[in-house]
Parts: C-alpha cells; structure tokens; sequence
C-alpha cells in the first residue's frame, strides 16, 4: 500500500496556499504615519502649493518627513514615526489655522501590485492602532421638549379646523402645556376633542384671573417612550453617519439611561472626528411667512449657503414635521433636468404634511438644518486656565421651495443649486436625523504608541509559543515533526490570508484568539501521529500505519474542532466588541488548522513517504 494523492489534489492544495501567501504578504507591510488635509468648508481647497507650504513651514521646524501627495480626500504627508507625527501636526496646525482639519492618519504601504489583486492588511482595532473614544450624553429634556413642540402645531392646527377660539398655547417651565381661552364652553369642548385624539395627555381644566385654562401633562409612560425612542433614533444616525467613514469595526452602542459610546479605530484627531459626527443634526419643514404675518409668529434664518441672495429667510414658528419623519430620501432630476430630491415619509409625517400643505398651494417650504454646538471658554480660577462648554443652537435653511401641489407620504424638494445638493440633502434626509440634542460629555484619544506596544506584545507572545510548539515537535516527533511545523507555519500564513481577505478586525483579544490558534492547531498533528505510532506497534507496515492514523483520527479531531467552533459561533453571536474580536480569530483559525493539520500535512507526509516502500518511520 502507498500513500499518494492524486496529482490534481496536490496541485489544488499548492493553488490555495499560493493565494494564501499572496493574501497574507501585505501584512508584510506596515503603515507608515501620516498626517491627513482636508478642507473644513469646499472652498477650502488642498493643492499642491498649499503642501509645498505645508512643507516649508515641516522643514523650518527641523522636523522631518518622508514624502507628499495629492489625494481624492486631500493630501498626505508621510513621517518616520509616531512622535515626529505628532510634532508635525502641531506645525501643521498652526501653519493653516481653521481653515483646514488636520488629521492623525496612518497611510498603507501595500505594493501597487498586490493592491490590484484586492490584497490588504488586517484592520486593526482601537486597541492596536489607536483612535478616539467618545462618551455622548442625549439631552432627554430637549426630547421631550421637541415632541411637545410638534404636539403645539398640531393642536392649534386641531383647534383652528374646529373652529375653537383660544388665546395662546404656551409652556410652562414644568415641561407641561397651558391653553388660554375666553369662554368656557369652548375650553370644554376642547377638553373633549383633545382627550378624545390625544389619550397620551393627562389633561386638567382651571379657572383664574377670568380665563379659562386647560393644563396638558405627558403620561410617564409616554416621557418614557419618547426618551427611548430618541436614544434609537440617535444610535441609527450617529451608525449611518461614521459608517461613511469607511472606518473598522466602528462601535457606537447605548450606554446607561441617555448616554452613547462611540469608539473610532484608526482616527487619532479627536476634533476632526468631533467635526464628522458633528454633521448629524435635526431637519425642521416649515412654512415661509406671509409678507403680512407679524413678528411674534414668525422667525429669520440665514441660508446654509453663504453666497445665496438674498441670504436670510423669514419662516412661520410652527412645525409642519422633522427630520425624524423621514423614512428615505432619493436625488434625481426633475423634468426640466433640474436636481431634486424625492421624499418619502413615514405614516403619521405624511398626515401633518397633507393637512398643512393642502391650504399652501404655491406657498413655499423650507426644510431647515439644526445643529447643536458647544464653544469653548477660558476661565481662570486659582490662577489656571480651565475650558468651559457652551452649548448653543445653530439654525440655517438649506433648502426653501415652493409647494406645487398638496404634499402627503411622498413628495419632491426643488430648487437645488446643483446635483451635489441634492446628492448631500439625499445622504442627510436618509442617514435620518438627531431626535434629541447629545453633547461630548468624555474624550479620549488612544494614541499610536499605546498601538504599537500591544503589537509588540502580542506578536512575541505569538512568536514564544510558535517556537516553543516547533520545538517540542522536532524534539518529539522528529521527521514528522518537521512537517507538522512547516504546516503550522502555512497554517498561520493561511489565518492571515482569511483575515485580511474577511476585512476583519484584529484587536488584542483577536491576537489571543492566533496564541490559542497556535496551540490548537498542533492538537490535530499530535492526534494523528500518536494514532500512526501506535498502529506500527501493533504491526502494521510504515505505508499502513500512516494510512490508518490519518483516516482514524479524522473523526475526533473533527468533532474536537466543531465543538470549538460552535462555542467560537455563540461568542461571535452573543459578544460584542473584543469578545467578537475573538470569536472571528479563533473561529478562522480552527478551519484554517483543520485544513492544514490534515489535507498540507498528508500531502508532506506522501511526498516525503509515500510512493516508495518504507521500513521504518522517523516518529
């Protein structure tokens, strides 16, 4: 009996390891640091004059740089390490003001070569590469008040279709809402209407100062369902918004009653993620004003685009809807090709857009962007500096239209300047809008240095137990030890081929995942070998005993390796964050161990055994 696989298995097997090396080799690679431009506004552009002045201001710091380039995302200049990065982007900084976000980056060094091949690196994780943790709080006051403000519009509205008189709807500073009126049988019929539409209210009549006032409370369970509800909405914008990052394995998650963390892998500049997550805001759709409507009822914003003319708007107070009645948003081009974008609207949006538009024919409608800011103060106590955060509200049309016909689910914003507003109100109307304010209440930057002693740990920890499994092999096993290393290795090179291929994450819990890989995939090898040896005592010729080791330690180490894998599953299904991290190395790493232990280290053992007869066996 000889062992021999068929030369197309030998050849297959060959193929894929061949891939695997390719894949694998951009690890070989390592990113060098870089500081990344980019204009804060469009018009803010980074041209090659501007790095030629980037650069001389580099060289009159006496801090060094490898080279320069123009990219789609701006420019980028490379350093020699992480420290000159730093210094760098302080020159950087000081040299272009505010005009231009500069930003820690890490650029790859991937060959052109293997990068037209869809070869990359692993992505590394906030633990390895550095980025920016941020603690978010959600303002659950301005949650509630935002959804009593829609319940205004609407009960004026309510009342006016009735046809019951009231004097004023206000709020008091106990969150709750007071209707004035003159004359009570109209108070109580509004008593009945709103009790009857409104079951979430919690409604009190009063007399006082010969007026007649009813009191709306919100029920508890309601204030619970509109703070729950803005915590969600905030998640799915905030997700929508750093997924155009491009960045690994972004986590923002709920954490506690109203706050989010939000972690980015691969940012070290604090201010310009800030600036990107910053873009996520509120939409309001409003009215324009009469030319005859007075002051109390209306309000004048600034257009979003500077160069508009006339450059302010004067807009109702009332709210038709906001940006959280959105449910999609398309650009196109209308007939006359003109940009615009295509609105879709959830149920109850597309009621209040109906019953307000129907008397706006040919009226105007401006879609509003809310942004909710801090600015920093300086104040000194006891004779030191200390930041102050100022939280303020920014408001600017960005799009004001007119009505062409009664508005309800689904309906067209025209009047765009260009195809790229459009595109850019699309993105924002679908990434959904902010149903509460949130505020930076933690930051904290993971800078590179932290990165590279985890990399440096964890790879020689990889490296001690690689050598000390090599080395009791060859000591234990001998030939067969031999190849059971030279397949350990391609095992790792394989695991480093499916990781970068999966775009998977690797973080410091990932590279535990490769130590245990590195254990566990010498398991199937000594199984196997023990099984051989124990067949040639009980008499079975070399070429037979290799045969029966090989076939009768498939099953348990297959079932070994399934169990595992299961447990991997429920770790990647169940966990979150590291525990994924992992849960994907190892679960990669028991297929990548089974297909090397048992199909490349076979093919070894027939090529250096099988074919020929064979006596004794080196084991």
């Amino acid at each position: 009996m000889l062992n021999k696989y068929p030369l197309w298995k030998n050849a297959l097997i060959i193929l894929i390891l061949l891939i695997g090396g390719i894949y694998a080799a951009p690890n070989l690679y390592p990113d060098d640091y870089a500081v990344q431009l980019s204009g804060a506004r469009e018009s803010n552009i980074v041209n090659q004059p501007l790095l030629d002045q980037v650069k001389q201001s580099l060289t009159q710091a006496q801090v060094s740089f490898k080279q320069d380039e123009l990219t789609d995302k701006g420019g980028l200049i490379r350093f020699p390490d992480s420290r000159t990065q730093l210094e760098a982007k302080e020159v950087i900084s000081r040299t272009l003001g505010d005009d231009y976000v500069v930003a820690l980056n890490l650029a790859p060094t991937t060959p052109d070569w293997l990068s037209s091949l869809g070869a990359g690196p692993m992505k590394l994780g906030l633990d390895l590469r550095g980025g920016v943790h941020f603690l978010l709080e959600v303002d659950m006051v301005s949650a509630v008040t935002q959804r009593l403000d829609v319940y205004v519009s609407e009960i004026k509205t309510k009342l006016r279709t009735e046809k019951l008189r009231y004097r004023a709807v206000t709020h008091r500073e106990d969150g709750s809402l007071e209707l004035k009126f003159s004359k009570s049988d109209v108070r109580d019929e509004a008593l009945s209407l709103l009790r009857k539409d409104y079951t979430e209210f919690l409604i009190d009549s009063e007399d006082r100062e010969n007026a007649f006032y009813l009191s709306i409370n919100l029920a508890e369970s309601k204030v619970r369902e509109i703070e729950d509800y803005a915590i969600k909405q905030n998640l799915t914008t905030l997700r929508n918004r750093v997924n155009e990052l491009g960045v690994a394995e972004p986590l923002v998650q709920r954490q506690g009653r109203n706050r989010i963390v939000v972690q980015l892998p691969g940012i070290q500049d604090a201010a310009a993620a800030k600036r990107i997550i910053g873009k996520t805001a509120n939409l309001e759709f409003r009215l324009e004003a009469k030319t005859d409507a007075s002051r109390a009822t209306t309000e004048t914003y600034p257009f979003r685009d500077e160069n508009r003319r006339p450059n302010k708007g004067t807009l109702e107070k009332d709210i038709i809807i906001t940006g959280s009645s959105v449910s999609n948003a398309q650009s196109s081009f209308d007939e006359t090709g003109q940009p615009q974008v295509n609105i879709s609207l959830d149920a109850k949006g597309g009621q209040l857009m109906n019953r307000t538009t129907r008397n706006a024919i040919k009226r105007r409608m401006a879609v509003l962007f809310v942004e909710h800011k801090s600015r920093t103060l300086y104040e000194t106590v006891d004779g030191e500096q200390v930041a102050k955060r100022i939280p303020y509200v920014e408001k600017r049309i960005i799009s004001l239209a007119t009505i062409q016909s009664v508005l309800g689910s689904s309906f067209r914003i025209t009047g765009l300047d260009s195809a790229t507003e459009s595109s850019e109100l699309a993105l924002l109307l679908r990434a959904g809008a902010l149903a509460a304010p949130i505020y930076f209440v933690e930051e904290r930057t993971v800078g590179p240095s932290l990165g590279e002693q985890n990399i440096e740990l964890g790879v020689f920890s990889v490296q001690i137990g690689f050598v000390l499994v090599l080395l009791f092999m060859l000591a234990y096993y001998r030939v067969f030890g031999v190849l059971a290393n030279i397949a350990l290795t391609l095992n790792l090179v394989m695991l480093l081929a499916v990781m970068s291929l999966l775009s998977a994450t690797l973080t410091l819990p990932g590279i535990a995942g490769i130590v245990l890989t590195v254990g566990m995939a010498v398991d199937a090898n000594v199984l196997i070998f023990s099984r051989i040896r124990e067949e040639l005592k009980n008499g079975l010729p070399a070429q037979s005993a290799i045969s029966a080791g090989f076939d009768r330690a498939f099953t348990t180490i297959f079932d070994a390796n399934i169990t595992t894998l299961l447990a991997a599953v429920i770790l990647f299904a169940m966990g979150s964050g590291p525990v994924k991290g992992f849960a994907i190395t190892l679960s990669v790493g028991i297929l990548t161990s089974m297909f090397t232990a048992i199909m490349v280290t076979r093919m070894l053992v027939n090529l250096t055994y099988g074919g020929r007869a064979v006596k004794k066996l080196s084991i």
